[in-house]
């Protein structure tokens, strides 16, 4: 089954293969932007109808102030390495919900939520730039296409490829509601759901040092979050450990940073919606 597993997955990956933006990562994706969109709007509209907005003015104008600069940064970044296209049809929204939940979460396209729950845990513009670049990372990075496409190889391993792909769009609708057994989550999909999510830990280092915010400042929040003492084993969790995610964060951080300084100097000034006065603009920034 292994064998005929890694031969499928293979031949799929010949067959549709793409890159993340930044890292750089190959990755499978065989399921158009479309259908994804089309899939992620629906689950978000039908989300919206159910949840609570929150009533706080403040913190609700701060989660889009953030968001905004970090969307701004992934325009920028994207404009200045030709690559526009690839966000074209995002369309940036950023909502802050009455949740005690310690989490946030992200629909494709750019359709971001923030759970309350989580506020004292980012304490400051700071920390919420960490979850909100974590989150906008995971957009850019077309995560949710891929993991549907790593779904339709895991469910189809032992068909033919034609028969795999045709179809697409009944089968991903089918897809996006399978509930897997354990021993498959193990092997194959929540290593790759903690592989994405460090990764999107990566590239919202990358865009919030872009966006003017000192990237520095990760290492403080999981070391926040990682007080809650969840206690799930990082193999059985879709999230790396506190100790993993912390220790990965250290190895991208003077990556990050240079971004940072190549933008906005050697100080920490406070994050502005502007590029720094020094020559460059956003169109001059050379990724």
């Amino acid at each position: 089954m292994k064998k005929i597993f890694l031969l499928c997955t293979i031949a799929l990956g010949l067959y549709a293969c793409g890159s993340v933006p930044i890292t750089g990562r190959r990755q499978l994706n065989l399921v158009s932007d479309d259908q994804v969109l089309t899939l992620s709007l629906q689950q978000y509209n039908d989300y919206l109808k159910t949840a609570k907005k929150s009533t706080d003015k403040t913190n609700t104008a701060l989660v889009v102030k953030v968001g905004q600069k970090i969307a701004d940064a992934v325009g920028a970044y994207f404009k200045a390495t030709g690559q526009e296209a690839l966000i074209a049809e995002y369309k940036w929204e950023f909502n802050l919900m009455e949740d005690p939940q310690v989490n946030a979460f992200c629909m494709p396209g750019g359709k971001i939520v923030v759970y309350t729950g989580i506020l004292p845990y980012t304490q400051n513009e700071t920390g919420l730039a960490v979850v909100l670049g974590h989150e906008v990372g995971h957009a850019i990075a077309k995560h949710a296409n891929e993991r549907l496409s790593q779904q339709m190889v895991t469910d189809y391993t032992g068909a033919a490829i034609g028969t795999a792909l045709s179809g697409k769009s009944e089968k991903i609708q089918a897809i996006s509601s399978t509930v897997y057994g354990l021993g498959t989550q193990v092997a194959v999909m929540l290593p790759f759901n903690r592989k994405q999510e460090l990764e999107a830990d990566h590239l919202g280092l990358i865009l919030m040092a872009i966006a003017g915010y000192d990237a520095n400042q990760a290492i403080p929040f999981w070391q926040r979050m990682s007080q809650q003492g969840s206690g799930t084993l990082e193999l059985l969790s879709t999230h790396p450990s506190d100790n993993t995610r912390i220790n990965e964060i250290q190895k991208y951080l003077p990556e990050a940073m240079e971004y940072y300084t190549a933008i906005w100097g050697s100080g920490t000034t406070p994050a502005t919606s502007t590029p720094p006065k020094n020559g460059n603009t956003s169109t001059e920034w050379h990724f």
